[in-house]
C-alpha cells in the first residue's frame, strides 16, 4: 500500500541501497554485452536492447533532475518533455554497445550522487512526475528500482522475474494492487502463494493465485514462465505503472 508519511532515516537507506543493488545486478547483466546484442530485440514490441538501455540513461537523468529540484528548490535547467526524451531514444539506441553501457552507467551514478546528497529534510518535498502526478522526492527512489528491475527483465539477457527480490516484488504487488483495485479492476482476489499474502480487490472478479514474481509480472505486462491459477478468464491489466493510490495530494 502506498503510505503517504513520509520515510524515517533508516527506511531512507534501506531504499537507497535497494536503489543500488538493482543498479549493480543490471550492470552486471550488461558487463559483457556486445554490439550485435545491443542491436537484438529485448522484449518489448519495437524496441532493441539499445532502445531500453538508452530509456534507462534518460530516465536516470529525469529523477536525478527531480532529486535536484527537491534539495535545492529550484530547476537544475530546462525539463526533458515527452518529445525530447522520445527523440533521445531514437537517436542514442544505435550507439555501440560501450557507448550505452558507459552512458548508462554515468546516468545512474549521478542519480546515487544526487541522492547521498539529499538533507534528510528535503525528502518529504513534492515534486511531480512528467505525468502529471505530484509524490515526495523520496518516491523517486521507489520509481528508480521499479524502473531497473523491470527493464533489466526485458533486456533478455539472463535476468527474469524470479531474480527480483522478495522485497521489491512484495512493495509493487502492494503498490500495483492497490492502485487496480481504485480503478475498478474486474479481479477479485490475487494470492501470492511464496509470501503468504491475500489481497482483496472487489467483491466480483476473478481469482489469481502464484508465486508473486509470477503475479508482478502479469501485472506489469511482463511474460512469466511460471502459470498463474484462476476459476476465471484473467483480464489484461492496464498499461502499467499506474500513479500509485491514494497517492499524495
Amino acid at each position: 500500500m502506498t503510505d503517504t508519511a513520509d520515510l524515517d532515516h533508516a527506511e531512507l537507506a534501506v531504499l537507497l541501497d535497494d536503489v543500488r543493488g538493482s543498479a549493480a545486478r543490471l550492470g552486471a547483466a550488461l558487463d559483457t554485452l556486445t554490439d550485435l546484442e545491443a542491436r537484438e530485440p529485448s522484449t518489448l514490441a519495437g524496441w532493441s536492447r539499445g532502445h531500453v538501455i538508452t530509456h534507462l540513461a534518460r530516465s536516470a537523468d529525469v529523477y536525478r533532475w527531480l532529486l535536484t529540484l527537491a534539495r535545492t528548490g529550484a530547476e537544475p535547467g530546462p525539463r526533458a518533455d515527452a518529445a525530447t526524451l522520445d527523440r533521445a531514444l531514437r537517436e542514442g539506441a544505435e550507439r555501440d554497445a560501450a557507448d550505452l553501457v558507459a552512458d548508462l552507467d554515468r546516468s545512474l551514478d549521478r542519480l546515487l550522487d544526487e541522492a547521498t546528497a539529499m538533507p534528510t529534510d528535503r525528502w518529504p518535498t513534492l515534486v511531480t512526475a512528467l505525468a502529471g502526478w505530484r509524490h515526495p522526492a523520496w518516491y523517486t527512489l521507489h520509481r528508480a528500482r521499479r524502473e531497473l528491475e523491470t527493464h533489466n527483465v526485458d533486456l533478455n539477457l539472463g535476468y527474469t522475474s524470479t531474480d527480483w527480490p522478495t522485497g521489491y516484488v512484495t512493495w509493487a504487488l502492494d503498490e500495483s494492487i492497490i492502485a487496480l483495485a481504485a480503478r475498478g479492476f474486474a479481479v477479485a482476489r490475487i494470492g501470492a502463494t511464496d509470501l503468504d499474502r491475500t489481497w482483496t480487490l472487489g467483491p466480483t472478479g476473478a481469482t489469481a493465485t502464484g508465486p508473486g514474481h509470477a503475479l508482478l509480472a502479469w501485472l506489469a505486462g511482463r511474460r512469466s514462465d511460471v502459470r498463474l491459477l484462476s476459476d476465471l478468464p484473467l483480464p489484461t491489466p492496464p498499461a502499467w505503472p499506474l500513479p500509485p493510490a491514494p497517492g499524495w495530494a
